[in-house]
Parts: C-alpha cells; sequence; structure tokens
C-alpha cells in the first residue's frame, strides 16, 4: 500500500536518509524504531512531502507521490501526526476537527466523524470550545490524533504519538491503535516506547544512521538482543 524505496533526503548540507526503504502493506501495522537522531522522522516528513528526498521513489498504492506537495500527499488519503502534534493555538479543538473533517471516499472502513471521534476522546468533548494552546499535553496529542481521523485516511502516519505522555494515557492510546487496527487501517508508527511498539505492530522495522538496519516481527526483534543493544538500547 504505501512503500519507501532507496529513500535518500537532505537537511541543507546534513545527508540524513541514506537509502533507507519500508513497505507498509494493507491492514498491518507497522513500527519504525531506532535512536534518536537516526532519521525516523526524516523518513516520515519525506514520505508526507514535508522535507522532499532528493533519491528514491514514495509509491502509494502504485502511483509515485514523490514530488507531490504535502496537500495533495494529505488528500489522497494518508492521515498524518505529526510529532510535536503542531496545533494551531488560537484555534478550538471544534475549530480543529471542522477544519480537518473530509468525508470518507472508500468503503470498508470506518467513517470518521467529529462525532465519534470525540467519542473515542470524551476528554476532548469537555474542550471543545478551549483553544490548542490550553490543552494539556496528552489533550493536544488526543486533538492531534482525532484531527488525522476525520480526514477519513486509507492508512495513518503516526510519529512519536507517545512521546511526553502519562501511562495512563499511554495506556488509552494503546486501546485507540488497537481499535484502529481492527478497523483495518493500516498504520506507520514511529516510536521510542519499544515496549509499546512490539504490543501493537504486526511488522518492526529499526532504523540507523539514515539506514534500515533491521525488518522483521515483534519476536524477532525481541529476541535478537544484540540489535535491541546495538541500535534501541535496551538491555536486558
Amino acid at each position: 500500500m504505501l512503500q519507501a524505496i532507496d529513500i535518500h533526503t537532505y537537511y541543507g548540507d546534513s545527508y540524513v536518509l541514506q537509502g533507507a526503504s519500508l513497505e507498509v502493506p494493507e491492514n498491518k501495522m507497522v513500527a519504525l524504531l531506532g535512536r534518536n537522531g537516526v532519521g525516523k522522522t526524516t523518513l516520515v516528513r519525506s514520505i508526507m512531502g514535508l522535507t522532499p528526498a532528493k533519491r528514491g521513489n514514495i509509491i502509494y498504492n502504485g502511483t509515485d507521490i514523490t514530488r507531490y506537495k504535502p496537500y495533495t500527499i494529505a488528500q489522497m488519503g494518508i492521515g498524518y501526526v505529526p510529532q510535536g502534534r503542531m496545533l494551531y493555538p488560537s484555534l478550538t479543538v471544534a475549530e480543529h476537527l471542522k477544519i480537518a473533517y473530509r468525508k470518507a471516499k472508500h468503503e470498508g472502513l470506518k467513517n470518521w466523524t467529529t462525532e465519534n471521534a470525540l467519542e473515542v476522546f470524551p476528554q476532548l468533548k469537555e474542550r471543545l470550545k478551549n483553544r490548542g494552546g490550553q490543552l494539556s499535553g496528552g489533550e493536544q496529542q488526543m486533538l492531534a490524533i482525532a484531527r488525522a481521523l476525520v480526514t477519513n485516511p486509507e492508512i495513518l502516519v503516526m510519529d512519536e504519538p507517545t512521546e511526553g505522555l502519562a501511562p495512563i494515557i499511554v495506556n488509552e492510546l494503546g486501546k485507540l491503535l488497537q481499535m484502529i487496527k481492527d478497523s483495518g487501517y493500516p498504520v506507520l508508527l514511529v516510536e521510542q516506547n519499544y515496549n509499546f511498539a512490539i504490543k501493537y505492530a504486526d511488522i518492526i522495522y529499526v532504523m540507523s544512521k539514515g539506514s534500515i538496519v533491521f525488518n522483521g516481527t515483534p519476536d524477532e526483534i525481541d529476541n535478537n538482543e544484540e540489535m535491541k543493544r546495538k541500535y534501541i538500547g535496551i538491555y536486558d
């Protein structure tokens, strides 16, 4: 469904992605792991057209979107939850959801409306008139996810959704991810939280220095102590 093939991306003179490749099949949750600064967010930004790749190809549903503008990529059905949430501080919760909403174009996937997004995040229902800058970190993350869902995407890309969240909120986020997965949505999940990622993902990729160094199942990475120590920083 979504493929990044031999992606090379620069920030100025910094050579960040050095031939990274991954694939998100239909109905699967794919997690991208790795230490800070190895290029995970850059790969997501290249997929979304925000930091265009210099070389390589990004294929979505058979179409090469490598040179497409970010708004075109979003309109094609890729929902995006960016690192840092990227909300509008002056807009209310209701306004964020209203301007993001798009009617579902495809049958078989859950049709997300503002109403059922608020059912998933009841805290937001109590904050509809609050502006983005007035929300707690957990509420901001809920809004960022709800905003992506109401675009009714065909695939969801989430960059560090658990970052800075209290354990109880992370647990609730996990339940939501499972529900999204059960609804048939493919997901690309970029995460620092190793245990969270392997609990919900079907396929694991590990990145180091701008390249993919591992591709396998959660069990395979969990049983590979050297890989976990060297590239993720987990010591049993």
